[in-house]
């Protein structure tokens, strides 16, 4: 990414890209591992602080690039552990990451563009529409802020952000290179070095895109499913109008297979009452799915203002998990976890008051598809 003052931010490129940058300001290739490290596994953001790179290099860097994140604009922390942060893009706009910890496993939950234009009915970031794509390095960037406040740096094996989702604000698969982009330096090992199988991307449906992804790169994938039939999903998630469940989940396995192992399709459902929580849609779901290999994560709803929608009682939770676990499927119900810094599933609210002008609030809302227990399920083999 080139700033508006004509340098590369070097935040945001892959290993081959950074190779191919040194070569362009006519350095050896191995410095790209050198610098790589610095940002990624030390947090580095001063070309100065680089001991083992040259005064004469380091201030030529100074002159043609620079390390980036997104400002951060506030960070909360959960009693429970949770933590939220509300990060500025270059646009203007303000997203969120999360961070969901677990024993020994830490999820963080990454967003990928500010706001979203699909407009699923029950997601709130649907609401605001779209704005603005993420680069690769406002993308990334999430992880390198979260990775530096855990004092995860320098790098160690027993590190604190474990599993990474691509569940945040936006669709994916809509902001495709910047995502694949930043998914890649979270694999590297000269990046953040997280398995294949603890990164995760979530989609609602771009069934090209599946079909491009699997041709990038092999990460784990989550499908945004919501309803059992047609007819319904048209309703909730209307990108379901242009690529109806055959075609979707027909391009969810073409995916599956071509990682050429034993993975499987994790699907989120998130229910809402009297809507699609009823023992006939699990029947219909269980019909749905009988050929697809999968774990199902039902989510709850948590309501936000205006959404129309209500959270099932537990009793319909227990019934419709209990259906689909009797007709063979592996089975998770999402706990809800930081509610009191408005980071559950639903109540992602990110309420950003403006320092520089105090008279100015921005509300970033996001659906987040997933939790904790998700994640396990999406990673594990």
């Amino acid at each position: 990414m080139t700033t508006s003052a004509g340098k590369i931010n070097l935040l945001g490129l892959t290993q081959p890209e950074m190779e191919k940058f040194f070569e362009s300001i006519g350095e050896k290739r191995f410095r790209a591992g050198q610098v790589m490290k610095w940002i990624h596994h030390f947090g580095v953001d001063d070309f100065d602080a680089m001991s083992n790179v040259g005064k004469a290099l380091r201030e030529k860097l100074k002159g043609v690039a620079e390390i980036r994140g997104p400002e951060v604009v506030s960070e909360d922390i959960s009693s429970d552990g949770t933590r939220k942060w509300v990060v500025r893009v270059a646009s203007g706009s303000c997203v969120e990451t999360v961070y969901i910890p677990q024993g020994k496993r830490g999820t963080l939950c990454v967003s990928s563009q500010a706001g979203c234009a699909l407009d699923c009915s029950f997601c709130s970031t649907g609401k605001q529409g779209f704005n603005s794509n993420l680069t690769a390095a406002e993308v990334i960037g999430q992880v390198w802020i979260a990775n530096k406040s855990f004092g995860s740096v320098p790098a160690t094996v027993d590190r604190a952000i474990t599993n990474v989702v691509m569940m945040g604000m936006g669709e994916p698969l809509l902001n495709f290179d910047n995502v694949v982009a930043a998914m890649h330096l979270m694999m590297d090992d000269l990046g953040y070095g997280i398995s294949k199988r603890r990164v995760t991307l979530s989609t609602s449906g771009v069934v090209p895109m599946i079909d491009e992804l699997a041709k990038h790169i092999d990460v784990s994938l989550a499908l945004s499913l919501h309803a059992p039939n047609d007819a319904l999903r048209n309703e909730l998630v209307p990108i379901n109008k242009k690529y109806p469940l055959k075609v979707l989940l027909e391009a969810c396995q073409r995916y599956m297979s071509a990682l050429g192992e034993k993975r499987v399709l994790t699907v989120e459902y998130t229910l809402l009452k009297d809507v699609n929580d009823q023992l006939e849609h699990a029947q219909e779901m269980a019909v749905l799915l009988k050929d697809v290999p999968c774990k199902i994560n039902l989510i709850p709803f948590n309501p936000f203002p205006h959404s129309g929608y209500e959270r099932p009682s537990n009793n319909a939770i227990r019934r419709f998990q209990d259906y689909l676990h009797h007709a063979g499927f592996n089975v998770t119900v999402r706990t809800t976890r930081g509610e009191d810094i408005d980071a559950a599933c639903g109540q992602l609210v990110g309420q950003v008051m403006d320092r520089t002008r105090r008279s100015e609030r921005y509300i970033a809302v996001r659906q987040l598809g997933s939790e904790s227990e998700q994640q396990d399920s999406a990673m594990r083999n």
